[in-house]
């Protein structure tokens, strides 16, 4: 990735019963374009008797992403929304205002040795937006713009780019792309990209600049019209950003606003159990104390 301006390792983090792998927000760079944060799950190798169980808890101001390589997840949320996201699908839930959800293994997975990895990720929402009406969508990987060019498979996972348009219903401009080599390829999609840009690799290796970089790495790009690289063999990447906001976000545990008032009211709202329920949950995760600076 030509004129790489930051590279920011994976950095361990506790998201319950659960260990991730934080890659945003970071201290040098809080967003990549509406991109407010990114957690690479796994892999996990799990026995039969460990389960993912992150109980209900909140959300506002944001879309989550989720998007697996192996295993499965059962997302339940205050919506009414029951669904098993598996390899390659999207799930895309929009907070708006306010909702809770949660994330477990599914029943008939619990008594089994079983793999979980994949991406979890938040997009902040549009200042005119954060208090929309919540949603949920999931998308098939069938249903996701899929193609091979030059030896490459690409696929649009979210947003706009080459001239196509995922179904994931998302409210700023911005891409979602997944590129993989089975041998070594140049890479170059500069004009097709716009705003901010940064690069995962997940997998394998890439070469820019004349440095090579591997897996759990960002590299955040000065300028997303110079993308250009060399993709290792048996390499995996995705490339994500957009236009970025005017307006600074602000974080707190699962809270994005640009406002810090709406962080307080929402922090509130959870204490007092105020938000809407997960039909069938009754556990919920605390709010958490604030942070020691």
């Amino acid at each position: 990735m030509s004129n790489i301006q930051l590279i920011i390792e994976e950095r361990a983090a506790n998201i319950g019963n659960f260990m991730v792998g934080r890659l945003l927000p970071f201290r040098e760079k809080r967003t990549v374009g509406p991109f407010a944060f990114i957690d690479h799950m796994g892999p996990a190798y799990l026995k039969d008797y460990q389960n993912l169980d992150v109980a209900p808890h909140p959300h506002i101001g944001l879309s989550t992403l989720t998007y697996l390589f192996e295993g499965s997840i059962m997302h339940k949320d205050s919506l009414g929304s029951e669904i098993e996201i598996q390899p390659g699908a999207v799930n895309w839930m929009t907070a708006g205002k306010g909702i809770v959800h949660s994330e477990r293994t599914p029943q008939y997975l619990r008594t089994s040795d079983k793999v979980l990895h994949g991406l979890q990720i938040w997009v902040a929402l549009p200042k005119e937006l954060e208090q929309m009406e919540p949603s949920f969508v999931h998308v098939d990987k069938e249903d996701l713009p899929h193609w091979e060019e030059n030896g490459l498979s690409f696929k649009l996972i979210a947003g706009e780019a080459f001239g196509r348009k995922s179904g994931v219903p998302v409210y700023s401009p911005l891409y979602f792309i997944e590129i993989k080599s089975t041998s070594a390829q140049k890479v170059s999609i500069g004009n097709d990209l716009y705003g901010e840009s940064a690069l995962y690799i997940l997998e394998g290796s890439i070469k820019s600049d004349g440095n090579t970089f591997d897996p759990k790495q960002i590299l955040i790009a000065k300028d997303s019209t110079l993308c250009e690289f060399e993709m290792g063999e048996n390499t995996t990447v995705y490339i994500f950003g957009g236009e970025a906001f005017p307006e600074e976000r602000f974080i707190f545990w699962n809270f994005v606003a640009s406002d810090k008032a709406l962080i307080e009211a929402a922090k509130e709202r959870w204490e007092k159990q105020e938000f809407p329920k997960v039909p069938g949950e009754t556990e919920f995760v605390p709010l958490p104390p604030p942070p020691k600076f």
